[in-house]
């Protein structure tokens, strides 16, 4: 991704953070994900982590129309994705997605166990939740023009507990330096470079 693209994203997504009610804590901690694709447009996602502690994590996530995150699972992390402003819609699949034999699975939505068929779209709406659990796989994006996204989970872990349905996906993005950062992305961070 381009520098500039981060930055409008970033851009974006604080204004949509306080449009809806959102304050940011000091020194906020970026993530921007285009899956090493570079189609950041079509297939992406801004995040922002306010926890980040040993037992638990919450992050603000947020995405436009027509921009999906791609299906993964978590090896140890139980999550919960909430919609916050906006309609977000969720895919589920028990296994890899080409893969999955189960039909039918339950997951718990608004506190309450419902049933699912691999591959069922689950619209959310905004204060509406589900708790996925590891080996559920979920892509999701916002049905409407943009979303805030929530997350609860158990600890964290970007490095090693992130399973993509496919094999080319990065969890990080490749920067292509073409004007100043307004931050330093997380990623950045952990390479040991000056946090702004």
């Amino acid at each position: 991704m381009k520098r500039s693209q981060i930055n409008r994203a970033l851009t974006d997504a604080r204004s949509c953070f306080e449009i809806n009610g959102w304050h940011l804590p000091p020194n906020p901690k970026w993530d921007v994900c285009d899956f090493g694709r570079n189609r950041f447009e079509n297939e992406g996602l801004v995040l922002l982590n306010l926890a980040e502690e040993p037992e638990y994590c919450e992050k603000l996530m947020y995405a436009r129309r027509n921009q999906v995150t791609l299906a993964h699972t978590h090896r140890l992390k139980k999550e919960d994705i909430i919609c916050r402003a906006g309609e977000l819609e969720i895919q589920l699949w028990k296994g890899k997605p080409h893969d999955s034999k189960v039909s039918s699975f339950q997951l718990q939505v608004n506190g309450d166990l419902k049933i699912f068929q691999s591959g069922q779209v689950l619209t959310l709406n905004a204060g509406e939740r589900i708790t996925l659990i590891p080996g559920i796989y979920h892509s999701f994006w916002p049905r409407s023009e943009e979303c805030v996204i929530g997350e609860v989970s158990t600890a964290n872990d970007d490095l090693n507990d992130n399973l993509f349905a496919e094999s080319d996906i990065a969890r990080f993005p490749s920067i292509e330096e073409d004007e100043p950062p307004l931050a330093r992305l997380i990623s950045e961070r952990d390479q040991s470079q000056p946090a702004d």
